[in-house]
């Protein structure tokens, strides 16, 4: 199979997988066949829309490619009129899903290079059109977007994909930066499922960390000076009582 059909399957099931996802969320909050048909296709194909809106280059590819809306739609039907809550199931959405991550975001910053934008932009596109449907199907139904914490690194390997594809794409070598990019979104989304990798959430508060080890550096320097002056006192006592015993 040549690379851009291959490419072109995995970005077509990535649309129907996340058509699909998305829609699901519609049957856990018992919404009717519109709720499942919105969120289908805000999760599908919202980060797209969004990149080509940003890219003013004309009408977002999800209006002008019949596979796009008409599988976001299908998938949203298909969830509508069968639950996916079987193991198999939820393997199969999950392997689209890590596929789907890599090429969209390897897609989105291909886009922007291709419209002569610097590699920053052009991996901020890449990350928007991998993530930002669910962050848009999240806000639409009232919880925190998944990507901001206690969840797989999804954005991280998002961004991590856009700057293969910047690299590789730079060099004239779009399909190997476009297959590196799915690869690694393959093995590192499906790792951060099965052992639950998540970015620390606590946060950090350099001055406040900076002031306590002064602090406890201090404590421990005047400690060890108590201690020295001690040990010494000791030792002259000790001098004393030896003259007074001769």
């Amino acid at each position: 199979m040549e690379p851009d059909v291959l490419f072109r399957v995995v970005d077509v099931a990535g649309v129907i997988a996340y058509g699909v996802i998305g829609a699901s969320f519609a049957r856990a909050l018992n919404y009717d066949i519109i709720g499942y048909m919105v969120l289908g296709v805000l999760t599908a194909l919202g980060g797209g829309m969004i990149r080509d809106s940003l890219l003013g280059i004309g009408f977002p590819v999800a209006l002008t490619d019949p596979w796009y809306l008409s599988g976001a739609l299908g998938a949203s039907l298909f969830a509508y009129l069968i639950p996916m809550d079987g193991p198999w199931a939820r393997r199969g959405l999950l392997l689209a899903d890590v596929l789907a991550l890599g090429c969209w975001s390897a897609t989105g910053a291909s886009k922007g290079l291709a419209a002569g934008l610097a590699p920053i932009p052009s991996m901020f596109l890449g990350v928007i059109t991998a993530t930002a449907g669910g962050m848009l199907r999240d806000v639409v139904i009232g919880r925190r977007p998944a990507i901001f914490g206690s969840n797989p690194m999804y954005a991280t390997f998002a961004i991590i994909a856009s700057a293969i594809m910047v690299i590789f794409q730079r060099n004239g070598m779009y399909e190997r930066g476009m297959a590196l990019s799915i690869l690694v979104c393959l093995v590192f989304g499906l790792a951060a499922q099965k052992f639950h990798w998540v970015l620390p959430s606590r946060p950090v508060n350099i001055i406040e960390t900076s002031t306590r080890q002064l602090k406890e550096q201090g404590r421990r320097m005047r400690t060890n000076v108590k201690r020295t002056r001690s040990q010494r006192a000791n030792r002259e006592k000790r001098r004393k009582r030896r003259g007074l015993d001769k």
